[in-house]
């Protein structure tokens, strides 16, 4: 992705991705320490069909993986589940996780966010009765963009996965816009943000500016830059405008954000 690195943040075209293999699958770098991101960086990863993504080192970091296209099987530990567009799922410091394609190639955004001073010294996840595990591996496993709790309404905003002690800070959000509806525009002084657009055409804020994007498009909002998104478009032929991402402190616990 040929973009320039500011300050101010960067929009993020899906057009302008650029795919390089990686073993059987293709990556694409979308935000990272070329955008001046200090915290996590987020990758596209187009999975072939009957191909699947299980990257080495992933126990490294938290990561969560979202599909935005296609359909497979997603496993986090020992747990599995089908997964297809607006499936999520996140693996936690020490965990491992990996994504299969079904019959038609599979792309999937993924963020990735290791600890300070390295790995998770608790080790790998541990299953057995959500009661019984640390509380870091109770937001492991799998979600959906429609489902979370919803912290928001209107528009509804659902968080997916959120940080907790122990846990390297990644946030997932999904917001969904009827016509007319504004979502928070911003900024979050401690964290930086990357969001992309899942569903319908209207327009993110960053900085000081309002600017259209489409499925798959997004931006990076370095700490203290104003974001947000809307729908800006009415009438009874308008339709909802859907967005995921979220955002990545350098400290454990994000709030209110």
């Amino acid at each position: 992705m040929n973009l320039t690195r500011q300050e101010t943040g960067t929009v993020l075209r899906a057009a302008e991705l650029e795919y390089r293999s990686h073993g059987d699958c293709w990556v694409s770098p979308v935000a990272g320490p070329g955008l001046g991101a200090r915290h996590a960086t987020v990758d596209a990863v187009r999975i072939p069909a009957g191909r699947q993504w299980s990257p080495p080192g992933a126990a490294e970091a938290e990561q969560i993986a979202v599909v935005v296209a296609g359909a497979g099987v997603g496993t986090v530990g020992y747990e599995i589940s089908r997964m297809r567009a607006a499936s999520a799922l996140c693996s936690p410091v020490g965990g491992a996780y990996s994504l299969s394609a079904g019959d038609r190639e599979m792309t999937v955004y993924i963020w990735s966010r290791a600890p300070e001073g390295g790995p998770d010294p608790a080790g790998p996840v541990r299953t057995g009765p959500a009661s019984t595990r640390p509380a870091r591996t109770r937001l492991a496993g799998f979600r959906s963009l429609w489902n979370g709790e919803t912290w928001l309404t209107p528009p509804a905003a659902n968080v997916l996965f959120r940080p907790g002690a122990g846990r390297a800070g990644l946030c997932l959000r999904c917001g969904i816009m009827q016509p007319g509806e504004t979502l928070g525009v911003r900024p979050h002084e401690e964290s930086e943000s990357v969001y992309f657009v899942f569903e319908g055409e209207g327009q993110f804020y960053l900085h000081d500016r309002w600017v259209d994007l489409g499925p798959g498009d997004g931006v990076f909002a370095p700490p203290g830059v104003r974001h947000g998104a809307r729908n800006p478009h009415s009438g009874h032929l308008a339709s909802r405008f859907v967005v995921f991402g979220g955002s990545v402190a350098g400290i454990p616990e994000i709030s209110g954000q």
